[in-house]
């Protein structure tokens, strides 16, 4: 999921460098924690149904094509981080998930090869101007582009604010404070798609100390940015304060915010 364009990666926590292959481990432990009411969203949406070939874009560690394979969809997965595909594909044993060492701005299929692609938690790092008509050239007609988010709220929750500060103290080029995400925060081109959806809502996310201290690690600031020593420096501050705020179990609020797009039609001319 990490950006090839200079350009872009400027618009990235000032430019500083990050690679989310150094953290496979840890994303891959503390980050599949996506409520059920989002998969459900997702699968009404045309993602992962039965008799449908989807891709799952940014895909990390498969999280997303792994915890929809239920659903009885034909899946793929690409990422960038080779190192996120060897732990999806590790991940995956058992599931009939194809992934590939991939960029969003030039994939290796094939014109209208998918019902429906997804980008979940990693539409920022792409390179929109090429993305966008790379996606809709894998599309088949009608197909859909689906770009997800999982927002933590600062504003609205005590220990997320706290946990977020600490990270900035770590990190001060971090720019993941977050916020609600509003319809307009994302759009794409209307020459390649239309019929734009936009749903939101509100969930609460079970942690422990343990699993949000490893959820926050897993966060582009922490462990993908910074030295080992300073991961483990910030770990054990980090673990200090959950200790005095938190009784060892919690629930943090988040906001899910789906945006859903169909790919336009091809204008022909008799």
């Amino acid at each position: 999921m990490l950006q090839e364009t200079t350009d872009m990666k400027t618009l990235i926590d000032n430019g500083k460098e990050f690679n989310w292959g150094k953290s496979s481990d840890d994303y891959a432990k503390f980050r599949d924690i996506y409520p059920e009411e989002m998969y459900e969203l997702l699968r009404s949406l045309g993602f992962a149904e039965k008799g449908t070939k989807c891709l799952d874009t940014g895909t990390g560690t498969g999280v997303i094509p792994r915890f929809m394979y239920k659903y009885g969809g034909e899946l793929y997965g690409a990422d960038i981080s080779e190192n996120q595909i060897i732990k999806a594909r590790e991940l995956s044993k058992g599931m009939n998930i194809s992934y590939c060492v991939s960029s969003a701005e030039k994939l290796p299929f094939d014109d209208s090869s998918f019902d429906c692609v997804s980008a979940v938690q990693c539409w920022r790092y792409f390179d929109k101007e090429k993305t966008v008509p790379e996606i809709y050239r894998v599309l088949k007609p009608r197909g859909k582009l689906i770009i997800a988010y999982m927002q933590w709220l600062p504003e609205e929750d005590g220990i997320i604010k706290n946990s977020l500060e600490l990270v900035k103290k770590y990190n001060p080029d971090w720019d993941c404070f977050g916020k609600r995400l509003e319809e307009n925060d994302i759009s794409v081109s209307e020459d390649y798609f239309t019929d734009k959806r936009y749903i939101e809502f509100d969930c609460f996310i079970p942690f422990t100390r343990e699993s949000w201290n490893g959820r926050m690690i897993a966060c582009r600031g922490i462990e993908p940015s910074l030295s080992k020593k300073e991961v483990d420096a910030f770990s054990e501050e980090h673990l200090e304060m959950l200790r005095k705020k938190t009784d060892g179990n919690f629930r943090l609020k988040h906001q899910i915010t789906v945006f859903c797009y169909e790919k336009k039609q091809e204008d022909y001319y008799g």
